[in-house]
């Protein structure tokens, strides 16, 4: 009888969790070159509920909603030329592709930029100004991704 069990031997089956452990690091350093931490480090508008109370206590981190105003100038008597001009603190657009351009690659959404989609956007002609030219930069906007797009009384 004792001859019998020597013979026949039982093995372990046993669990090798060598690979697991080479594929879960394996993601885990993908992941972590993956991912790009930087960014979510701005400053964003929070649009927090109102509270209610009877005093309204100004919010440090609210962030005036003043328009873009794109103002729009026909150069010749004819009018077959266009000036577009952006507040001072923008870089001077020389026609609507260039404005077409500045207004997607700042808006807010697929990357990080300036404007949300429905940032105010006012356009301001002026009184010589042709309505084909002022509809000309509204479709720019529009073409950008803006929603909220407001035409101003004629400025001189």
């Amino acid at each position: 009888m004792n001859a019998r069990r020597s013979g026949h031997r039982t093995t372990r089956v046993g669990l090798n969790l060598t690979p697991m452990i080479d594929v879960v690091f394996q993601l885990l350093i993908y992941f972590l070159l993956a991912t790009n931490f930087a960014l979510g480090e701005q400053v964003f508008r929070m649009d927090l509920p109102d509270r209610g109370g009877s005093t309204r206590l100004d919010d440090p981190f609210d962030i005036p909603e003043e328009p873009l105003r794109i103002r729009v100038v026909s150069l010749e008597p004819d009018g077959e030329r266009l000036s577009v001009t952006l507040p001072s603190q923008y870089p001077r657009q020389d026609d609507l592709t260039d404005l077409e351009r500045f207004l997607s690659e700042n808006r807010s959404g697929e990357s990080i930029g300036l404007f949300l989609s429905d940032h105010p956007i006012q356009i301001v002609p002026t009184p010589d100004t042709r309505w084909e030219h002022v509809v000309d930069v509204f479709n720019a906007v529009i073409r950008a991704g803006y929603r909220s797009v407001h035409f101003s009384d004629p400025e001189p």
